[in-house]
């Protein structure tokens, strides 16, 4: 496995300034492709609502009536102070995205290994006040546009979810491809449902470290087929990840040696539900981080259009 920060590695591929990594597979033509996936005009959310209290810090402020609030008097704008049927409510949210709860896309600079980012560059790049001067989310600011494919692994295995701890292999990503009759081409993001988001709406599970995902040796796969994105219903790697001194490789090897941006933490319920209904495995998928400037991710709404 540790070979792999090698023999997958991007570093270069696309110049020595290059920070979009695998989203660099994502050609004009990829997404025209994407475009034509559409054969239904259905859409569904692949991402989990953000709960409040729980995981995010919400203060709300309403006014019924503008002109009565303080220092309304002091507005330049004079309906401000004269209309007295125009009110609002606005919000301040304070969120931590990475984790195992929210639906988040990773950027390369999440994760570090000896040190050192995606393409060679320094973990010094990212500044404790400003973020990360490379490799952050805001290098996908025009959004991630391509075909998705979802392999419903729990399916394959004729199980209602993987059980924690039990890793996605080679052979059921071409075992699923062959049942679904679907396959996995360059500029794709490859959607992994383990069955976990069936757990978390029957139980509400949603936390601890053991859990089903991608196993290590997909990584060669993944990297042949040239896959842009990889997402999962869970936060991607199994835990435990099999590798006793590697606590995250998937993460490590995509994010540092590929530039392979991540989904965790999908709900793909709706996903595959509507996949197996329509006998459609593909679709466009449309991911528009927010553009939080130096920031390793943002929290997403993954868009699958059949």
């Amino acid at each position: 496995m540790l070979g792999y920060f090698n023999t997958l590695s991007n570093w270069g591929r696309w110049g020595d300034d290059d920070e979009l990594g695998t989203l660099n597979h994502i050609t004009d033509d990829v997404r025209l492709a994407a475009a034509r996936a559409v054969r239904h005009g259905r859409s569904v959310s692949c991402a989990w609502e953000v709960a409040v209290p729980e995981d995010m810090e919400r203060s709300t402020t309403t006014c019924p009536c503008a002109a009565d609030m303080p220092g309304a008097e002091n507005m330049p704008v004079p309906g401000f102070r004269n209309d007295r049927r125009w009110g609002f409510s606005s919000e301040r949210l304070g969120i931590t995205f990475h984790g195992n709860t929210l639906t988040h896309v990773d950027s390369p600079c999440h994760i570090f290994w000896d040190g050192t980012m995606y393409n060679g560059r320094s973990h010094s790049l990212v500044d404790a006040a400003t973020g990360s001067a490379w490799a952050s989310v805001t290098a996908a600011a025009n959004g991630i546009i391509t075909r998705g494919v979802l392999l419903d692994i729990a399916s394959v295995r004729d199980v209602p979810w993987l059980e924690p701890g039990q890793g996605v292999l080679p052979d059921d990503l071409e075992e699923a491809e062959r049942r679904q009759g679907v396959r996995v081409r360059s500029g794709d993001a490859v959607l992994l449902r383990t069955g976990y988001g069936r757990v978390r709406h029957e139980t509400g599970a949603a936390s601890g470290f053991t859990q089903a995902g991608w196993h290590a040796s997909c990584l060669p796969w993944l990297h042949e087929r040239e896959v842009a994105l990889i997402g999962a219903d869970t936060p991607q790697d199994v835990q435990p990840s099999g590798y006793e001194d590697v606590l995250m490789p998937v993460h490590a090897v995509s994010l540092v040696a590929m530039g392979l941006w991540m989904l965790d933490n999908c709900d793909l319920e709706a996903c595959a539900t509507t996949a197996a209904e329509l006998g459609q495995w593909d679709f466009h998928l449309a991911v528009a981080p927010v553009r939080f400037a130096g920031t390793s991710g943002s929290p997403v709404n993954p868009i699958a259009t059949f």
